[in-house]
This record gives C-alpha cells, sequence and structure tokens, in this order.
C-alpha cells in the first residue's frame, strides 16, 4: 500500500503544529504580561455615604428616547449628597415621554435640570455632542457621565471623587456589575468582556501606557478645567468608543487617566435581550475608532489564540495523543497541549476574578468560557466593519481622527 499520502498528511499536520506553537506561545507570554498587574490591582471602590462639601460635581446624562430605562438612574441620582451640585440630563428631543419623567423628577429635585440639546453638527455622534453640551452649561469643578442605563447606588458622587483624588487622577472611569440579565446574556456576555479584559488589563491595576488605557463611558469623571484645556469632548467627537478615544487623547498628552472597580457603587441594565446585546455592544467592543489597525488585529489574534481555540486544540491534541500519533510528533504535541491548557487555565480564573461584575450568575456565567468561539467572532466582526447606525441615528460621513 503506498503510504505517501498518509505521510503529506503528517508532514502537513506537523507544519500546522509549528505554526501554532510558534503563534500561540509568544502571544501567551503577551497575555500574561498584560494581566500580571491585576495581581495587585485595587478593590471595588466603596460607596461615600457621608457628604463633602470641599468640592462640587455636575453629574450629566445624555438621553435619546431612553423612558423605558431611566427611571432607575434618576432614582439612584437624586439619592446623592454633596459634592453633587447639578445634575443635567441633555436630551435630543425624545419622544417616548423621556422628558416627561425627567421634569417629573426635577420637580421632586431641583438639583436635576432638563436641556436640550442643539441639533447635532456634522462630524459629531449624538451622544458625545450631548456630554459637550453639558460641559458647556457645568458648574462643577468636576464633570461626571453618567448612562441612562445606569443604577447609581447611593454614596457613587462621593466615591468617585474620593478615588480620583486619592489616586492623583485627573480622570476615571469605572466598571460596573451588570444586572438583570437573561441567561443567554451571562451565557455570552462575559466571554465578551473577557476579550477586553485580554487586550487592555483589568479594571484597578497599575495605569497601562496611553494606547491601552480602557475606559467606561457609564461612569466617567473629568476635571472640568482639564476637559475644557483639551477641547471637550471634540476630541471624541466622531468616535462610537468616545470614552476610550477621549480617555487615551488625555492620557497621550499627559493626564493621569484612571479605570477602576465601580462594581459597589454602580450598576448597569444596558440590553434587554442576547440580540440587543450582540448588535449594539458588539458594534464598537473592538475600540476601532482609539487602536491603530496593526493593533486592533493582533488582538483579534490574542483573542482567537488564547481565549478561543485553546478548549478545541485541546480536544484535538488529547484524540492524537490518545491514538499513539508518530513519535516524531511527540514533543510538538506535549509543547502544544502545555500552552493550550495554560491558556484554559488563565480563562477559567478570568471567571473567579470578573464573578463580582454580575449580580447574578448561576450556571449561565461559570460556562460561559464555552462561548469563547463566539465572542472573538463577534470581535473580528467588529474589526472589520465600520459602523454607520448608533441609539437610532445613521452616521454615513463621519471622520475619526485617529487610529486608522
Amino acid at each position: 500500500m503506498d503510504s505517501s499520502p498518509f505521510l503529506m498528511f503528517a508532514d502537513v499536520g506537523r507544519g500546522l503544529g509549528v505554526v501554532l506553537l510558534a503563534v500561540q506561545a509568544p502571544l501567551l507570554l503577551l497575555l500574561l504580561a498584560r494581566l500580571m498587574p491585576g495581581r495587585t490591582r485595587r478593590p471595588p471602590i466603596a460607596p461615600r455615604l457621608s457628604p463633602r462639601t470641599d468640592t462640587t460635581v455636575t453629574v450629566v446624562v445624555a438621553t435619546l428616547n431612553e423612558a423605558k430605562r431611566i427611571g432607575p438612574c434618576l432614582e439612584g441620582l437624586m439619592a446623592q449628597t454633596e459634592p453633587m451640585l447639578e445634575v443635567l440630563i441633555v436630551d435630543s428631543r425624545s419622544t417616548d415621554g423621556t422628558r416627561e419623567l425627567v421634569e417629573a423628577a426635577s420637580a421632586r429635585d431641583p438639583r436635576i435640570r432638563l436641556v436640550t440639546d442643539d441639533p447635532l453638527p456634522a462630524g459629531w455622534v449624538g451622544k458625545v455632542w450631548a456630554l459637550e453640551t453639558g460641559l458647556r452649561q457645568a458648574k462643577g469643578a468636576w464633570v461626571l457621565g453618567i448612562d441612562a442605563d445606569t443604577v447609581p447606588a447611593p454614596g457613587l458622587v462621593g466615591a468617585v471623587v474620593d478615588a480620583v483624588e486619592q489616586d492623583g487622577y485627573d480622570v476615571a472611569s469605572f466598571s460596573p456589575q451588570f444586572r438583570d440579565q437573561t441567561s443567554s446574556e451571562r451565557f455570552v456576555q462575559p466571554a465578551m468582556l473577557v476579550t477586553l479584559v485580554y487586550r487592555c488589563g483589568a479594571a484597578g491595576a497599575t495605569q497601562p501606557p496611553p494606547d491601552r488605557v480602557l475606559a467606561n463611558g457609564q461612569c466617567f469623571v473629568a476635571r472640568r478645567a482639564l476637559l475644557e484645556q483639551h477641547g471637550g469632548y471634540a476630541p471624541a467627537r466622531a468616535s462610537f468608543c468616545d470614552d476610550v478615544t477621549l480617555a487615551r487623547h488625555l492620557a497621550a498628552h499627559g493626564a493621569r487617566v484612571g479605570f477602576l472597580d465601580g462594581s459597589r457603587i454602580i450598576q448597569v441594565s444596558a440590553y434587554v435581550s442576547l440580540a440587543e446585546m450582540w448588535r449594539e455592544w458588539g458594534r464598537s467592543f473592538d475600540l476601532k475608532d482609539a487602536t491603530p489597525m496593526w493593533r486592533r488585529w493582533l488582538d483579534v489574534a490574542l483573542v482567537w489564540s488564547a481565549q478561543a481555540l485553546p478548549l478545541p486544540l485541546l480536544i484535538v491534541l488529547g484524540a492524537i495523543m490518545a491514538s499513539g500519533g508518530a513519535p516524531s510528533t511527540t514533543m510538538l504535541v506535549e509543547a502544544l497541549v502545555l500552552v493550550n491548557a495554560s491558556a484554559l487555565l488563565v480563562r477559567l480564573m478570568m471567571l473567579a476574578a470578573l464573578r463580582q461584575s454580575y449580580a447574578e450568575r448561576g450556571w449561565p456565567f461559570w460556562l460561559s468560557w464555552l462561548t469563547d468561539i463566539a465572542a472573538a467572532w463577534r470581535l473580528t466582526l467588529s474589526t472589520a466593519r465600520t459602523p454607520t447606525r448608533w441609539r437610532g441615528r445613521q452616521y454615513d460621513t463621519l471622520v475619526t481622527d485617529g487610529a486608522n
């Protein structure tokens, strides 16, 4: 029997194994270097329940048809004490009852004020323009951007100012605790969140280089004078990941920018279904407006290599070892098993690290590592596509400043 086809197949398999090892081993080392600072990360920020009178904070909330989600946010803001000076709800002409809800809240708490932004200028994303409008009317020494789908805990405002002052930050944002997720969201969204940690590091860790800074616009605080000095929100005016774009711009110009664990001070219920989360968050979580193209694709390669492929590769490698593969490939297979088993172990450890970021967990959260391939595929799609629609608005002519 002619064995040449089998020899050819074996040669191809060895060649593929060598390529995998040459790619996976250095990317795993890169991942470990990114995650290492997280070992000593700052614990979650605790609420400050006593007032502060030595500074002031303006809270800005951008809204467009948020009637179904803004109620808990308004209640949480009304529970804040000093240093919160005012709450500017900057609305872009909502038609679903959002304005009426804000006006009712304003009647209960005069610190809350409804502001209507001017028509959207060319080259601006709607949310960023609303934040800029709020900044121009703000009176506080600090400006705190809060999303309408968040639930601020009592003591949030004082806590964020305490945190930035204690660590000497000029700007900081805070990762939330996710709540009210469906089982399917808890099965998939944590895997997508892990791709962010793999690409940018953990919340509360040592400040990374400016081009690796991560931010969360759901709770983003900055010194008002610093924002005004750098043109307000204009550096991120055309960005769908405006929080990261602005944070990296400020960090690159010398500001100290922090990304801290806010799971005890703010919750978020952003989406109502897996499909909405897949579409809306997946559209921008590649951070394309703040990251050079070559680095985005390097991150895609890292996520596939260290997060998505280890489990299926270990299954294949286990089958090869069980079948008693050729002795010439034994060392190669063992090296691949070591690399992929190490990557899988790191991935499973991420579940423990992220557990406090979810108000409800259950089996979907603990098994979310099984959806890593789906998360890597969504990141790939997001990286390859340029979004043109966001929060009901169509954007066909945006030109970003940055990162392509």
